[in-house]
């Protein structure tokens, strides 16, 4: 990030920064039910800065920065507060079937067979494709 002006950083000018945060659901609570890493990040959303522990303990606001997040789906025992979801935008993708799976593998493996050089596979490796469309699944 670089500095903007006094208190104010973001990403170089014109540009804008994504932080992807993965499995955001994994810190587990402590003992009152909160989650520390996550109470970090909520308090950037909520007052778009952080204090300095360092030097003169000034606010520092971030600017052009977007979060986005993964995690488990919904009914798994991990959960977040709704006073941090609220702050996004959720979407739920429901798992592909093994179906769906090997129809969209197979046919990728179909492609890469049709558009590679010529000979560049022989018959048997070709011959393996659904098996080897299982493996990966």
């Amino acid at each position: 990030m670089d500095r903007r002006r006094k208190g104010v950083w973001g990403p170089k000018l014109g540009k804008s920064a994504i932080i992807f945060v993965d499995d955001l659901n994994m810190p587990k609570k402590e003992k009152y039910g909160a989650q520390p890493p996550i109470e970090l990040l909520r308090q950037w959303m909520d007052y778009e800065g952080w204090y300095e522990l360092t030097g003169e303990k000034e606010f520092r606001k971030l600017v052009s920065v977007t979060f986005c997040a993964a995690m488990q789906p919904p009914g798994s025992q991990k959960t977040i507060t709704n006073r941090y979801i609220r702050h996004f935008n959720v979407i739920y993708v429901e798992p592909y079937s093994d179906q769906s799976l090997q129809t969209i593998f197979g046919n990728i493996m179909d492609w890469m067979f049709m558009s590679a050089v010529k000979n560049q596979y022989g018959m048997g490796v070709q011959g393996c494709k659904e098996q080897m469309v299982l493996a990966t699944i």
